[in-house]
């Protein structure tokens, strides 16, 4: 349905580092760089982040989040382990989610700015 999601951010530099290390393990990469942009994908842009005057708010009440496709659940928790190491915060160790089905394999994480990002995988 989508063709790609744009967020505004405080800080391309810190988000940078963050974005390329949580993408890399998930085979996502930075397809476009720029002062006041970043774009990243596979092979086209999905998710475009640019500098914000005013991004919004984190509000962890709010529903908002973003899930990414992890092809096996070693990405899973690579992505996981990835994202808390370049400064995200934890917001759900990876593992089953028998709530949501019994092989929904995620886990999830808080980026620089307070968006809710969410790895996963149906295997």
């Amino acid at each position: 349905m989508f063709d790609h999601v744009s967020i505004g951010v405080a800080d391309i530099a810190r988000t940078r580092k963050f974005y390329d290390a949580a993408l890399t393990p998930l085979g996502y990469t930075r397809l476009s760089d720029g002062e006041t942009s970043l774009g990243y994908g596979d092979k086209e842009v999905g998710l475009w982040i640019g500098k914000s005057a005013r991004p919004v708010k984190a509000d962890s009440d709010s529903g908002l989040h973003f899930c990414l496709v992890a092809q096996n659940r070693e990405a899973v928790d690579a992505f996981h382990a990835s994202a808390l190491a370049a400064g995200g915060t934890d917001n759900g160790r990876p593992g089953v989610r028998s709530d949501y089905s019994p092989t929904y394999y995620a886990a999830f994480v808080i980026d620089p700015d307070g968006y809710r990002i969410e790895a996963y995988c149906g295997k």
